[in-house]
C-alpha cells in the first residue's frame, strides 16, 4: 500500500482536481495523448492542464466550471485533429449533461 501510494504522489498532481478528465479510449492513454499534443500547462481562468500528469485539470484556486469546461473543449478539439480521437469526458456535470455543453 505504502508503495502504491508513493507513486500515486509521484506521478499525479497534488493541486485539488476531480481527478481524472477523460476516459481512457481503447488502445490507449488520454494522458498521454494530451501530453503528446503538447497541451499540458493550457490554462483558462483559474484551471489548468496539470504538468504533472495531462489527464487531471487542476484548480489554483478560483477556477469556475466555465474554466474547466472550456479546457474539455480545447482539449477535446486538439486530440480529434491529430489523432482522430473524441475524448469522452469522465468528470461527472452537476446539473448539467456533457452533451448540452460541447
Amino acid at each position: 500500500m505504502r508503495e502504491y501510494g508513493n507513486q500515486r504522489k509521484e506521478s499525479q498532481p497534488r493541486e485539488p482536481s476531480a481527478g481524472c478528465s477523460f476516459k481512457n479510449p481503447p488502445a490507449n492513454h488520454a494522458g498521454l495523448m494530451i501530453d503528446q499534443v503538447g497541451l499540458k500547462g493550457l490554462r483558462v481562468g483559474g484551471a489548468s492542464v496539470s504538468e504533472v500528469h495531462a489527464n487531471f485539470i487542476i484548480n489554483h484556486g478560483d477556477a469556475t466550471s466555465a474554466d474547466v469546461i472550456e479546457i474539455v473543449r480545447r482539449v477535446r478539439g486538439v486530440v480529434k485533429s491529430a489523432y482522430g480521437v473524441e475524448l469522452e469526458p469522465e468528470i461527472v456535470l452537476l446539473g448539467q449533461d456533457w452533451q448540452e455543453v460541447l
